[in-house]
């Protein structure tokens, strides 16, 4: 008996290592969405409310980014503010959770599929990605 509790022990530690739940993992990011929120009402004039509508224009000002041809170094904590926005812009529409690991951040919808946001706002910069549409996707409107 002790050996069956002590493995269960062993293995939740290791998963809780491995996998934060909110409200650790959801610190940074939320942090990160945060600061976009502002640094975008006061220096760009462009009001984020955590709509999905708002995503619009979040994939709008990407697309003005790239077509600056800004580097991509220039811009990457941009790029990780916006997808942080657009991550708990998921969170707060479908419910989802914000999940870490290994430095990693992915929201988790209600029905289990992960979502990273800061990879789409990647993609959104090589023109290859709409945070707009992950949202509608994940939060169930894409089906």
């Amino acid at each position: 008996m002790t050996t069956a509790t002590s493995e269960t022990s062993t293995t939740a530690t290791t998963a809780t290592t491995r996998q934060e739940t909110r409200p650790s993992a959801a610190a940074k990011p939320v942090r990160w969405a945060a600061d976009t929120v502002t640094a975008m009402r006061e220096g760009a004039r462009l009001r984020l409310d955590y709509s999905a509508r708002s995503l619009w224009r979040v994939d709008r000002a990407i697309e003005d980014i790239r077509g600056e041809s800004a580097p991509y170094a220039a811009v990457e904590t941009v790029l990780r503010g916006f997808g942080a926005y657009a991550g708990e812009v998921i969170v707060r529409q479908a419910g989802g959770e914000w999940v870490a690991s290994g430095g990693e951040y992915w929201v988790r919808t209600p029905d289990g599929r992960f979502w990273d946001p800061m990879e789409e706002a990647r993609r959104c910069y090589t023109a290859d990605g709409s945070l707009r549409l992950l949202c509608r996707d994940a939060s169930g409107g894409g089906r």
